[in-house]
C-alpha cells in the first residue's frame, strides 16, 4: 500500500476515481450522445433514452451527495464529542452553537488548537474555509472521500 502523503489545506480534498473519472464522464457522454441521437432521429425511443440518462445522472449525483451528507453528520457528532472532552466548561455549553460547516472545518484542527479555534469560530462566526486557513497543526482525515 502506498504511504499516505501528509495532509494540509492545499491537498486535503480528494477525488473518488471510479466516480469522478469513470461514472460521471460515461454518464455525461451518454447524455450528449442521446441528445444528438434525438435531434438527428427524433422518436419516442430516443426521447425516452434522454430522459432515462438524465434521471440516471441525477440519481448518481444524488447518491454521492447523500453519502457526503452522512459523512458530515458523523463528523458533526465526532467533533461535538471531541470538543466536549477537550474544552473547558463555559465553552462546552456553547458547542451546540457551532454550525455543521464550522464543525466540519474544525475536524482538521489538532487537539491542542481545537479549543481556541472553536472559541474563535463562535465569536468571529468563521466559515469552514476560514477555520481551515487558521489551522496551524493539521490533523489529517484520510477517511473522507
Amino acid at each position: 500500500m502506498a504511504e499516505k502523503v501528509p495532509q494540509s489545506l492545499s491537498n486535503h480534498t480528494r477525488f473518488d476515481p471510479p466516480f469522478h473519472f469513470f461514472v460521471l464522464p460515461v454518464f455525461a457522454i451518454t447524455v450528449i450522445i442521446a441528445i444528438v441521437h434525438l435531434v438527428q432521429y427524433p422518436s419516442l425511443h430516443a426521447a425516452w433514452l434522454v430522459v432515462f440518462m438524465l434521471a440516471a445522472t441525477v440519481a448518481a449525483v444524488k447518491t454521492r451527495t447523500y453519502a457526503l451528507k452522512v459523512q458530515d453528520r458523523v463528523i458533526r457528532l465526532e467533533e461535538r464529542l471531541r470538543l466536549a472532552i477537550l474544552v473547558d466548561k463555559p465553552l462546552r455549553a456553547r458547542i451546540v452553537e457551532l454550525t455543521e460547516p464550522q464543525l466540519v472545518g474544525l475536524r482538521f484542527a489538532s487537539d491542542a488548537e481545537l479549543p481556541g479555534l472553536a472559541a474563535r469560530a463562535l465569536s468571529e462566526k468563521l466559515s469552514k474555509a476560514e477555520i481551515k486557513k487558521a489551522i496551524t497543526q493539521w490533523r489529517p482525515d484520510y477517511w473522507r472521500v
